[in-house]
């Protein structure tokens, strides 16, 4: 587990350990377990902990540095690359959706590019 990623993970939804924990049914004592790498989550729990922040476990695990990496020997990779960005953007930034028409003839990259953008103007509004 790459605690230091999930701690960042956990901060940029701005919660506590202790509301994370409640999200996937664990104590606070054990997100501070999974931050600072005293403990490592089961498999559920990383399951949960990478569907609720909508990254691959691979990511939580610093097997990637791609947030999204979905690891695939069929030519469906980009494909998948690409939905699971476009839901990463519907779930995250809900008031984006009117545009999910324009990026069907978007390549993945381009799409990580749209996500880190809303994600950035967003911040930038919160400011």
């Amino acid at each position: 587990m790459n605690g230091e990623r999930l701690k960042r993970l956990r901060k940029e939804k701005k919660l506590t350990q202790a509301e994370l924990g409640k999200i996937i049914n664990v104590t606070k004592v054990s997100i501070s377990g999974y931050e600072n790498g005293d403990r490592n989550p089961d498999t559920d729990n990383l399951r949960r902990l990478s569907d609720y922040f909508g990254v691959s476990s691979d990511y939580l695990l610093g097997r990637t540095d791609k947030p999204n990496y979905i690891s695939s020997d069929n030519n469906d990779d980009e494909d998948n690359r690409k939905s699971a960005i476009i839901d990463k953007i519907k779930r995250e930034f809900p008031d984006a959706d009117p545009m999910f028409n324009d990026l069907a003839s978007f390549t993945a990259d381009d799409m990580e590019d749209v996500y880190d953008y809303i994600k950035y103007i967003k911040s930038k509004k919160k400011k």
